[in-house]
């Protein structure tokens, strides 16, 4: 009895020790997350649980994905986490990934998360951060790519940033759908390939996309020979490495072919019921859950194209506001500069003032003297001629004393006048002196009195009733909608549609200028196969037509079709 309590409680001991609960590791295409989940989770469960914590509601497209000896594998919803082959070292690592691909971007991503899971990594120019060697570190284009063309990174980075630069503003939403819309296009966009053999043993690739089931020869992964849309596949099952699709037409035969790996034809056959699923489903009508959405995402780019506004406005009020300021500074300034050379004219003109005053005193005490001087020189003349000199010599030597005192007095005479002169003019420079300084000072007090910055509440002219008012309160900006009819806000989201429209269309034609500008450096002799057969379908209109390309190889019968694959 007693043994077997003990053994009842070392039994419940051992099952109180199991972990009830694992850590997964889920990276994604931007970050890594953990969570804990329950030992009794399904996949279902932690992929709803990454969805969420993304905010993802169009989760159809992507996956939790895992790697099992060299191969990829995708988590499946019905079956528990752990019971799939998978490491239990944790934490256990998953990649969140797309899976599956739209037929067209524009049209199927709704939410601006899907879009942005789809492509990463797009911040708008700032000449203050982009400035040069700021794409050193960044892996912009395959060393393949750069390898093809003489061109230096230094030459790549000028042509990027200059083109970076051009779409300055654009939104990234936006600019996020036109790499989309340039990816989607390409070949091999969306397309998974596989190893198979048809029954003759050839080697071949299959590729399984979001059209159908496509079959390349081995070294053209671009160019499909033959391809099936999903409209006309019935259905698709394998038996070990054999897989056989049925054809919509029951008076087609089935057609099989062989992979390498059992566990190849499982990933084959999620991919194929996963994007035939989707497939039919783009052809229904939307959902409710689908139309809700897609009434959110115009509500959600309503108000942003509102915020756009509302930014761009107070953008554009602060940018004038700098410039009124950056003005009124440099008028502030001049005027200081113009004040400081009115004070220094006028300290100039005083000083001339002062000194002519000066000189014109001096000049006019010399005037008196020379005159006090001719006057004794005149008195001295007259007593030597009344003088009576007795002698010959005395009368000769009082002439020439006479003489010379006469010469004496005429030039004191002629000096006497030219100060006088003098005088006169230094008086008439002094009275223009002392005019330049009224100027000068007058100049300077209206310099002093004249306003140097606008009224600081300025009334504003009455806006339109249906435009938003802006009040500018001390250094704060304040934003103010009035309530805005719902058709002028339809018209608003058309005239932005077609604007985007014809961003777009500019966009293709300066993509196009682009490829001409470098095509003239490319280096032909490194160019790889791929690259020739890339540059044939551009040429004769394949990459910016792929639907019409698979359009052309299904022109042939489902028939005649099976049977060419057969004979391959």
């Amino acid at each position: 009895m007693a043994g077997a309590i003990a053994s009842r409680m070392s039994f419940s001991s051992l099952k109180r020790k199991q972990p009830k609960t694992f850590t997964v590791r889920i990276v994604t295409m931007d970050a890594e997350m953990e969570f804990n989940c329950e030992v009794k989770w399904k996949g279902k469960d932690l992929f709803d649980l990454v969805c969420r914590t993304l905010g993802l509601r169009e989760t159809w497209f992507f996956g939790l994905q895992y790697t099992i000896k060299d191969t990829v594998a995708w988590l499946k919803m019905d079956k528990k986490v752990l019971d799939h082959d998978v490491s239990k070292e944790e934490p256990v690592t998953f990649h969140f990934l797309a899976k599956f691909y739209p037929e067209n971007a524009e049209e199927e991503l709704v939410q601006e998360i899907t879009q942005h899971l789809f492509f990463l990594q797009y911040g708008d120019y700032d000449p203050s951060v982009h400035k040069r060697g700021f794409l050193a570190q960044e892996e912009l284009l395959p060393k393949r790519v750069i390898n093809l063309y003489q061109m230096t990174p230094e030459m790549w980075e000028e042509r990027i940033t200059a083109w970076y630069a051009e779409h300055r503003g654009r939104a990234r939403d936006e600019a996020e759908m036109e790499y989309l819309k340039i990816a989607q296009d390409l070949e091999m966009y969306g397309v998974n390939y596989f190893a198979i053999r048809n029954k003759k043993g050839t080697e071949l690739l299959l590729g399984v996309d979001a059209l159908g089931l496509h079959i390349y020869d081995p070294e053209n992964r671009l160019t499909p020979k033959i391809s099936f849309p999903w409209n006309e596949i019935r259905n698709i099952s394998y038996s070990d490495k054999e897989f056989t699709i049925k054809p919509l037409d029951k008076k087609i035969d089935v057609f099989k072919f062989n992979s390498s790996k059992l566990r190849v034809n499982k990933l084959i056959l999620q991919l194929c019921i996963g994007n035939h699923d989707l497939f039919m489903r783009r052809r229904k009508a939307d959902s409710l859950e689908v139309q809700q959405m897609k009434a959110q995402a115009r509500e959600e780019k309503a108000r942003k194209q509102m915020e756009r506004q509302r930014l761009a406005r107070e953008k554009q009020m602060r940018e004038e506001a700098e410039r009124t300021r950056d003005e009124l500074e440099r008028r502030l300034l001049q005027m200081k500069e113009e004040a400081t050379m009115a004070n220094e004219a006028l300290m100039r003109s005083e000083e001339t003032a002062d000194l002519l005053a000066e000189k014109a005193q001096i000049t006019e005490e010399e005037a008196k003297l020379l005159a006090q001087k001719a006057a004794e020189a005149e008195q001295e003349m007259q007593r030597i001629k009344a003088t009576a000199i007795r002698t010959e010599e005395e009368k000769r030597l009082m002439e020439q004393k006479v003489l010379e005192a006469e010469v004496l007095a005429l030039k004191m005479a002629e000096e006497s006048e030219r100060r006088a002169k003098e005088a006169d003019q230094l008086k008439q420079d002094l009275q223009e002196a002392r005019e330049a300084e009224r100027r000068a000072k007058q100049k300077l007090l209206e310099i002093a009195t004249k306003p140097t910055y606008p009224p600081m509440n300025p009334i504003p002219a009455p806006l339109p009733p249906d435009i938003p008012s802006f009040n500018l309160i001390g250094d704060s900006l304040s934003f103010d909608f009035k309530d805005t009819d719902m058709k002028r806000l339809s018209m608003e989201i058309e005239k932005e549609k077609v604007e985007y429209m014809e961003k777009s269309k500019h966009l293709q034609e300066q993509l196009n200028e682009l490829k001409t500008e470098i095509e003239a450096l490319k280096l032909k002799e490194r160019e790889t196969a791929l690259d020739i057969l890339h540059n044939e379908n551009s040429d004769r209109g394949g990459t910016s037509s792929k639907h019409n390309t698979i359009k052309k190889l299904t022109l042939q019968s489902a028939k005649s079709r099976v049977a060419f694959f057969e004979e391959l």
